[in-house]
């Protein structure tokens, strides 16, 4: 069963927009935060593990035994609890009401229909990668269908919705880089130059990884380099396993112990005064109940756009009609949702401070599943409301990731 807490991230308490910000601290030796075990350290290694959220991890603690036995607590991810939201926020060190990606498809002002961050390209255009977030099958990723504004795809809008103009302000990395630090991000080459990179993640040196092997062997080769360094690591596969086939699955837990045997082995081989911080992006939860907007005519009346997912909902109105759509809304899906209006939402702290450029981008309209629902649409997004596993709401399921730490 999905847990009904709702927990709105404590930006600046330990969420995930806080720990690079006290890695680089602690390399730096200019402030060490107190709650993590780093006073010493020389080099960090930050492994990003896609989906493992500290309540699936706990279930699972059998098919996990080294990192069930490294020290750590439970922090929390950002809102909406989504892979492009968490991501910006860890490689900015901000909220996302300051960088201004608010869901895994974002309004941006100028444009008629949102921005997959993912793959930087307009909902609805063809182009990206059909591995991370493509899992339903498709084209190009989780609904990446052709048309779209003029028909361009995702380098038209890297040239018109520039990454680097879109979220300026100096990233983690960039800035550890500025202080002599040998920075190193290991991911996949896709990753390399995307749009998301850019915005959120640029700084320092990129090395490609194509496997669970290589990954652990980048990320020791990057470890060991300068005087000091910082390692963003990076590993899909187990968010891609929940989503397809669900995170209660075998399939889940499997690839939990391949997880864990990458773990171990960068423990096993860490160099001097090194430390490697294992968490994640979000949680996930098993859905059984769907709504479907498209089949379901009181949720797109005076509706002009919907953006986010299926459990974390931006709605966009007509001038006017805010409050009729949220009414509809909230008596067409009852008390498993939670709808409310874009101030109370951002009243609430979900998003954190909020600039105005970014408040003008939040749904007039939010919606989030409480249990175990979720508001699909099978024909604008058919790959993603076929996916058994999901994510973006405020459980605790889905926000609580575990923050790891092994040292040398």
């Amino acid at each position: 069963m999905v847990s009904p807490v709702m927990s709105v991230p404590r930006y600046g308490e330990n969420t995930l927009s806080d720990l690079l910000p006290a890695v680089l601290g602690a390399v730096t030796g200019n402030d060490v935060a107190p709650s993590l075990d780093l006073a010493g350290v020389r080099r960090v290694c930050v492994l990003l593990i896609d989906g493992l959220g500290a309540q699936q991890l706990a279930a699972r603690a059998e098919h996990a035994p080294m990192l069930s036995s490294m020290s750590g607590e439970t922090w929390t991810s950002t809102f909406p609890s989504t892979t492009a939201t968490s991501l910006a926020s860890l490689g900015t060190g901000r909220p996302p009401g300051q960088h201004g990606i608010v869901g895994y498809l974002t309004a941006v002002e100028g444009y008629d229909r949102p921005m997959n961050p993912l793959h930087w390209r307009l909902h609805g255009q063809a182009g990206g990668r059909s591995g991370k977030d493509g899992q339903a099958g498709g084209r190009s990723g989780k609904d990446g269908q052709a048309g779209g504004r003029s028909g361009k795809g995702s380098s038209d809008l890297l040239s018109t919705l520039v990454p680097e103009e879109f979220q300026p302000h100096p990233t983690v990395f960039e800035r550890a880089s500025a202080a002599g630090i040998a920075v190193t991000r290991v991911a996949p080459s896709y990753q390399r130059e995307s749009g998301l990179t850019r915005a959120v993640l640029r700084g320092g040196d990129f090395a490609a990884s194509v496997s669970a092997g290589d990954l652990v062997a980048r990320t020791l080769s990057a470890l060991n380099r300068g005087d000091r360094s910082v390692v963003y690591s990076y590993w899909s596969e187990l968010d891609l396993t929940g989503h397809v086939r669900g995170p209660s699955s075998d399939a889940w837990s499997h690839e939990l112990r391949q997880v864990d045997s990458m773990v171990e082995a960068v423990v096993s081989r860490l160099p001097p005064d090194a430390a490697l911080v294992v968490t994640a992006d979000h949680g996930m939860v098993d859905v059984e109940e769907r709504v479907d907007v498209d089949t379901t005519p009181a949720l797109s009346l005076d509706v002009t756009m919907i953006a986010g997912e299926p459990r974390a909902r931006h709605v966009f109105a007509r001038p006017g009609a805010a409050a009729d759509v949220a009414q509809r809304w909230r008596e067409t899906l009852g008390t498993d949702y939670s709808v409310v209006d874009r101030d109370e939402a951002i009243g609430r702290g979900w998003f954190g401070p909020v600039r105005p450029a970014v408040a003008r981008t939040i749904g007039d309209v939010l919606t989030l599943a409480r249990g175990s629902g979720a508001v699909v649409r099978s024909g604008a997004e058919p790959n993603q409301s076929a996916l058994l596993g999901h994510h973006g709401s405020l459980t605790d399921a889905e926000t609580r990731v575990p923050l790891l730490i092994a040292r040398s």
